[in-house]
């Protein structure tokens, strides 16, 4: 049309750079086939940088955005205020008014427009930004088009249009804005549409939003909608409101609330019929966008008109994994389930893809990506009975959530069951309720078995180590993924698994035995404390033995307050005792240092390498604990297992069949102390064989940097293994991808992933069921005994560690990584959790009581409050 506006008919989805991620999307929905667009027209973006390009006033207040934090809101209400107020007072260029006025004379000269912003950054599949620049209905007159065309390009400087900026990384500089200027519609009825359902995802059941008049009285909250939900082109569900208010267009310009008529109120705002017409409009709007959409529409005499679409940006994606023979993708025309790895690891965050890839070399059964997660498809283990059995039995142990979600599908008949004697490859085999002979028939019940296990697992690492000496290039890559199937194997060895199911299989005869023997619940939580042979627990135990080497020399415990780089050690010298200190923490890297938050994702800092995330636990130590502490608190675990195991003795020594009860007894506390430590010890082999792939890796890495082909060594964080060795052996880098990994990276941080999803992309919530919770209370999972009362302390990472004596820890996740501080806590919460999963085990070993699979605790739960946690029967109290 001219220089600064192009019509709706000229427009594609490639043209977001022009015309903004709204009015990209109005112009491809204009080339639909039966789909209904108001008549319209954008000002391009170049008019917005031809108003502001030299204006030095905005220019100013521009460089006043370059720092400032989401959480200031004063400064940026200051700021967005000023810049508002200089765009609006600029005269629209006369080149560009005078091409709107043209285009707005071809209509009649009563004719009504809507005139909304469309930013560059807006209506994208990483960001919707959706509401975030200002909207204006019924707009009558070419002066007042003007007006508000202003007021749109002033809305990019709203409060929450900068404030959400600022959290997705977007520059302020770099955000360009459109205006649409669109043919106002005066519909009976009005609302949204998902081709997906927003709340549990499902790909698979269209819902929409409707009440009368404008859809504005649903949008700013003045009226409850109708909610419609369709699947396969039938109604499955109606919520019929009462809907009061609507909002309607003044023909002086302008819109106005009005009220409904009382028999109008509790009307389906649609028909059955005009339901099912729009479901089929959304799903050619999805079909031809390429992904689920979130759609704004309006109807007005029978004729719907779609007045918007807009990714749905909220949707967890459905895990997928394109490199697995048999079976690309969740979109084989079969039901899937899929459970998170993330839940069981202790890792919920997303893991960029060099660690991703290799976490997915190591794994026994095939895995599925999902924005930065992986996740098993466990369909095969729920198409029989005996399968569904043996899958619930072992999510019991790892994640009861988990479970009561597969109980919800399994029930629902989701998946097909199929006879016993067809069924697939079970996830694992049921151990209900052996005997005591039958789990001492394991492995038997012998110490040295678990020293030998340590010992084969340190010998190969040595040989590892020594091996990889030797190897560079491409030749590396072949070596790890050949190191890797080697790990595998002993990692599924007969005597290692047995050690760790024995361990299992024995605390759960204990706790099933004495609480039908002798009313006694939990007993093998305190049972538990003070084995032999635990790496993790024994981690915490030596950073105390490494405050009290600190401990004499108060002048290094003040110059580490202030430590703020990673290459104190060395400066540890220039001080009294230095060396000692400098030794004792070198010492102790040594043997952890492998370790780190998120531990399974190669990619993420080891203590090792930034020795500094260890300061503030160490220091924390100094400041609860005297001198000893470890040993105390190791003899003291032990002294209270040993001291029930006598109680329960003399309370079964007054049963009938005494003898007996009481050699099985002591046989499975025996076999539970001998061989409940070592489950700790494969992770932690794990851990150090992946530090020693990470280390050659970034030797090849360095090269690449020296070449000049990269910049940084975690560039290739954003690589997947394979990528890796290509570029290793091509010694070139597609830039371009790492960017893009890197922002899709930024969006997966984002997301939360679930515990289950399906091939629909539902993703399918668990409860607790608990009997008689107090009023009040948030429901978890008991996993280790006791009641303890204290000062919850929420935290997200180690470094911000600053514990007194008798706190509480809250968090999302504690991996082994936590452990250091256990030693300093009197109980612990965590949103991710299970029985066997690491905070649990350990927090039964120190004797914590603890609730776990907590969700959304560190929200409910606010930092410095005061809470009681219930570990014997799952649930916390806000005091």
């Amino acid at each position: 049309m001219g220089n600064y506006l192009i019509g709706f008919q000229e427009i594609d989805r490639s043209d977001i750079l022009t015309v903004g991620g709204k009015g990209a999307n109005l112009g491809e929905l204009s080339k639909i086939e039966g789909i209904t667009v108001p008549d319209g027209f954008c000002i391009t973006t170049e008019a917005y940088q031809k108003i502001i390009e030299n204006n030095q006033e905005i220019k100013t207040l521009f460089s006043q955005l370059v720092d400032v934090k989401a959480e200031n809101r004063v400064e940026i209400a200051e700021v967005g205020r000023k810049i508002r107020d200089v765009i609006q007072n600029i005269t629209v260029p006369t080149d560009i008014a005078i091409e709107i006025e043209d285009y707005i004379r071809s209509f009649d000269e009563n004719e009504a427009f809507a005139v909304r912003s469309s930013a560059t950054a807006e209506d994208l599949p990483a960001a919707s930004f959706a509401g975030q620049q200002d909207t204006y209905l019924n707009i009558i007159g070419v002066q007042s088009v003007l007006s508000h065309i202003s007021k749109c390009w002033a809305s990019l400087f709203t409060d929450r249009a900068i404030i959400y900026r600022i959290q997705n990384y977007i520059d302020h500089h770099k955000v360009q804005l459109s205006v649409v200027v669109q043919k106002m519609i005066f519909p009976e009825a009005a609302g949204i549409l998902f081709t997906a359902d927003p709340i549990t995802g499902n790909r698979k059941v269209l819902s929409i939003d409707a009440g009368f008049g404008l859809g504005e009285a649903m949008v700013s909250g003045l009226v409850n909608a109708d909610n419609y939900r369709v699947q396969h082109h039938h109604i499955i569900d109606k919520k019929i409101s009462a809907k009061k208010l609507a909002v309607y267009a003044i023909k002086s310009g302008g819109t106005v609330s009005k009220e409904i008529k009382a028999g109008q109120q509790n009307q389906q705002a649609l028909t059955d019929e005009q339901i099912l017409r729009l479901e089929n409009i959304g799903r050619k709007i999805e079909t031809h966008f390429g992904r689920p959409q979130d759609i704004e529409w309006c109807l007005a005499n029978g004729l719907f008109y779609i007045v918007q679409s807009r990714p749905i940006t909220t949707l967890y994606p459905i895990p997928f994994r394109p490199d697995y023979p048999g079976r690309p993708e969740a979109d084989d025309q079969e039901n899937h389930v899929y459970i998170s790895v993330g839940h069981q690891q202790m890792m919920t965050d997303p893991m960029k893809p060099l660690g991703l890839s290799l976490w997915q070399l190591r794994a026994a059964r095939p895995m599925f990506k999902a924005a930065g997660r992986l996740f098993v498809d466990v369909t095969d283990s729920l198409t029989t009975p005996t399968g569904t059995e043996n899958l619930l039995e072992a999510m019991g142990q790892h994640d009861p959530l988990i479970k009561d979600a597969l109980i919800n599908i399994a029930a629902r008949g989701f998946i097909k069951l199929l006879p016993d004697d067809r069924k697939g490859p079970a996830l694992v085999k049921s151990t209900k309720g052996l005997s005591s002979v039958d789990i001492l028939a394991q492995v038997g019940n012998d110490p040295a078995l678990v020293s030998e296990l340590i010992k084969n697992s340190e010998a190969s690492l040595a040989l590892l180590k020594q091996k990889i000496q030797t190897k560079s290039g491409t030749d590396l890559f072949d070596f790890i993924v050949e190191d890797i199937e080697k790990s595998k194997k002993m990692i599924f060895d007969a005597k290692h698994m047995g050690v760790i199911i024995a361990a299992m299989n024995a605390a759960s005869w204990i706790n099933e035995k004495m609480d039908k023997w002798l009313g006694e619940k939990n007993v093998a939580d305190v049972l538990s404390q003070s084995v032999s042979n635990n790496i993790t627990s024994e981690m915490g135990l030596e950073l105390l033995d490494v405050a009290d080497i600190l401990r004499p020399y108060s002048e290094i415990t003040s110059y580490l307050k202030e430590v703020k780089d990673d290459h104190f050690l060395d400066k540890l010298l220039q001080f009294d005792g230095g060396a000692i200190v400098k030794n004792a923490i070198e010492t102790y890297l040594d043997k952890y240092g492998m370790r780190c938050a998120g531990e399974i994702d190669i990619t993420n800092t080891r203590w090792s390498e930034k020795p500094a995330i260890l300061i503030p636990v160490i220091l924390s130590n100094i400041k609860n604990f005297e001198s000893g502490a470890a040993k105390r608190k190791f003899e003291k675990g032990l002294e209270e297992a040993l001291k029930k195991e006598k109680q329960l003795v003399d309370k079964l020594a007054q049963l009938p069949d005494a003898a007996q009860k009481i050699r099985e007894t002591k046989e499975m506390i025996s076999l539970l102390r001998n061989f409940a430590g070592y489950r700790e010890y494969p992770k932690y082999g794990i851990v150090r064989r992946f530090f020693v792939y990470k280390k050659a890796l970034l030797k090849e890495t360095e090269k690449l940097v020296q070449a000049g082909i990269i910049q940084e060594k975690d560039t290739v964080y954003y690589l997947t293994f394979e990528e890796l060795r290509e570029v290793v052996l091509t010694n070139k880098i597609d830039l371009q991808l790492i960017t893009e990994r890197k922002e899709e990276y930024r969006l997966f941080e984002k997301l939360n992933p679930p515990r289950v999803i399906t091939s629909d992309g539902e993703i399918i919530t668990g409860k607790y069921k608990h009997e008689n919770l107090p009023a009040g209370a948030i429901a978890g999972l008991a996993v280790s005994s006791g009641i303890i009362e204290g000062r919850a302390r929420v935290l997200h990472n180690i470094e911000d560690a600053d514990l007194e004596d008798g706190d509480i820890l809250v968090t999302t996740f504690t991996d082994p990584s936590w452990t250091p501080l256990f030693v300093a806590i009197k109980g612990l919460v965590t949103e991710v959790g299970g029985l066997m999963t690491h905070g649990a085990v350990i927090a039964r070993e120190y004797g914590l009581p603890a609730v776990v699979g907590v969700e959304n605790a560190t929200k409910l739960i606010k930092d410095g409050q005061r809470i009681r946690v219930n570990g014997s029967e799952g649930y916390i109290e806000l005091l």
